[in-house]
């Protein structure tokens, strides 16, 4: 089933076209990976998502992107509400300079769920849902500053957790971290498809094999193929597919 649904997509910073014409489902309670050469616009589409694009100035999208049916880009909907159903953890891990606890409540804080459940259990479960609970629950009150890379991390997608997302777009995730720091993401991902739709952009084709479900190859603005991840990787349809996997282009 699909839970979000992208049709004819284009998308323009000023007079530049960066998305030409994508058209792809995103199915619930799976990971999405989308793959491809730097600037070929995998970041813009995953931000068009969640309309993070209408923050740049001089930015235009044709097209509709659809959540359970219905056009986020409809006149009607709250830009706010859409960022809560469908969360972004960024490719650098940008923890608040605050309290560990601080950085998981601010979103339940700001769109007051503490006041419909207990602040502390919403935390602690966050962070169990991040795979952290265990190595910060005796510093919830320190400065998250204090974490190292992979944990600012995994706080970051607590943080997304704690509002109770539908859809969590990851730009990257683990570009930053080391490989035993990103073994504990990409596990954190496996886990987090089964109440989550997982989008997540990588440069890392080893990583969109191990962890996806479904592939999507981009390059210079166009989907050039989209696909069960087995049959992308073993055997792809489209030629510009096989060459960049295999490392003969890009």
């Amino acid at each position: 089933m699909a839970k979000m649904e992208v049709l004819n997509l284009g998308f323009y910073y000023d007079g530049f076209q960066a998305l030409k014409d994508i058209t792809l489902q995103v199915l619930e309670h799976q990971i999405t990976a989308l793959i491809g050469p730097s600037g070929c616009g995998k970041s813009t589409f995953l931000r068009c998502l969640n309309r993070m694009n209408e923050t740049i100035p001089g930015t235009r999208l044709e097209g509709q992107v659809l959540l359970d049916g219905e056009d986020i880009y409809g006149p009607d909907v709250d830009v706010a509400d859409l960022r809560h159903r469908v969360g972004m953890v960024f490719q650098r891990p940008n923890p608040f300079p605050q309290a560990v606890y601080d950085n998981v409540a601010f979103g339940p804080r700001v769109l007051g769920l503490h006041r419909q459940v207990n602040l502390d259990d919403l935390v602690e479960h966050s962070l169990r849902r991040a795979a952290l609970w265990d190595e910060v629950k005796d510093r919830l009150k320190r400065s998250a500053m204090h974490l190292d890379g992979g944990q600012q991390q995994r706080l970051c997608i607590a943080r997304v957790l704690a509002v109770e997302p539908e859809v969590i777009l990851m730009d990257e995730p683990c570009s930053a971290l080391d490989p035993v720091a990103t073994l504990k993401i990409e596990e954190l991902m496996q886990d987090l498809k089964q109440s989550y739709t997982i989008v997540i952009v990588t440069h890392n084709m080893q990583q969109a094999a191990r962890v996806s479900d479904r592939t999507g190859l981009f390059w210079l603005g166009e989907l050039v193929e989209y696909g069960v991840t087995s049959q992308i990787f073993t055997r792809p349809q489209e030629k510009r597919t096989e060459d960049y996997i295999t490392g003969r282009l890009g």
